[in-house]
């Protein structure tokens, strides 16, 4: 299974959080499954970085370092995700999140995350 992470769920994963429940922490860690990170988490965490949001004991190169080492793949942003980034309906309105669901559209990929508002979108949702 090819899995799209969300960004909490990158940052509970790499800081081994204990909001990440054990059945989402088997997904990723499941050899079988091919895990990505968009790029538009590691903007997302840039900016959260950046505004003080982000409470890591880690500089923001640090954070991407981890993420990289931990065999993520990274899932660029095309056109054609942009342009189902319009057509999305207006169930929420973080545009990292809503970027995220539309590559998920896109690529086939099944989305991982504890967002409230993403099983109101018509994609493969992988819940805590």
């Amino acid at each position: 299974m090819n899995l799209l992470l969300n960004t909490h769920i990158v940052i509970w994963f790499i800081t081994n959080d204990n909001k990440l429940s054990k059945k989402i922490k088997s997904h990723i860690e499941n050899s079988d499954n091919k895990c990505f990170v968009s790029i538009a988490s590691y903007w997302e965490l840039s900016i959260k970085y950046a505004l003080g949001r982000l409470n890591l004991n880690s500089t923001v190169e640090e954070i991407f370092n981890i993420i990289e080492k931990s065999g993520f793949d990274t899932l660029p942003i095309t056109l054609n995700h942009l342009l189902q980034l319009s057509k999305l309906d207006h169930f929420h309105n973080d545009p990292f999140d809503r970027l995220i669901i539309s590559q998920s559209i896109i690529e086939n990929l099944h989305v991982v995350s504890s967002d409230s508002y993403f099983p109101s979108y018509k994609i493969q949702l992988i819940k805590e």
